[in-house]
C-alpha cells in the first residue's frame, strides 16, 4: 500500500448568527468542474512547500472572500483510497469562523448556502465529508478549554 500523501485540504466555514447559532457555508461545484452539482466545503490543493492550514486559508480566500476571526486545526483526517493510483489520500480537516461579510464565488462553484450543521450534514454526499463538519462544529461549538488547544493564530 502507498503511503498517505497531503495534497489537499477540507475546511468548514462556520458564521454566528445574531441568535448565536452557528451556519456552516456550503458551495456548489460549477457544471465545468469536478463533482459538478454537490455541495461541498472549501477545498482544494496545497501549493509545494505550503503547509496544510495556509492551504486552508489561501483556498477560504480564493473560494469565497472570506476572512478568519478564528481558525482551527479538527481533531479529524478525511481518508479515502484512490484507486486509478492506487494510494490513499489524506485531508486535514481545519474550521473557519468568519464575520457577516458577503460571499464572492469564484469561478469554481455557482452557488452557496449557509446553512444549520444539520442540514449541510443531509447536504454532503460523503461520509468523511459528513464526520469532518460534524467533527469541526463539536470543536468550536465546545469548552473553550477544548477548542483553544486547537486553535491556530491567524497570521
Amino acid at each position: 500500500m502507498k503511503t498517505p500523501v497531503i495534497r489537499v485540504i477540507d475546511c468548514f466555514v462556520f458564521r454566528r448568527q445574531q441568535t448565536g447559532d452557528l451556519e456552516c457555508l456550503l458551495l456548489r461545484r460549477s457544471a465545468d468542474r469536478i463533482y459538478a452539482g454537490n455541495w461541498r466545503m472549501v477545498g482544494g490543493k496545497i501549493k509545494d512547500d505550503e503547509p496544510a492550514w495556509k492551504a486552508a486559508l489561501r483556498e477560504v480566500w480564493e473560494e469565497t472572500g472570506l476572512l478568519p476571526l478564528n481558525f482551527w486545526s479538527v481533531p479529524y483526517i478525511n481518508q479515502f483510497y484512490e484507486w486509478e493510483s492506487d494510494r490513499i489520500s489524506t485531508i486535514p480537516v481545519f474550521a473557519l469562523l468568519t464575520g457577516n461579510d458577503p460571499v464572492k464565488l469564484d469561478a469554481e462553484h455557482d452557488d452557496f448556502q449557509w446553512l444549520p450543521v444539520e442540514k449541510a450534514v443531509e447536504l454532503l454526499p460523503l461520509p468523511a465529508q459528513k464526520a469532518g463538519l460534524t467533527a469541526a462544529y463539536s470543536l468550536i461549538s465546545g469548552p473553550d478549554w477544548i477548542s483553544s488547544q486547537h486553535r491556530i493564530p491567524i497570521v
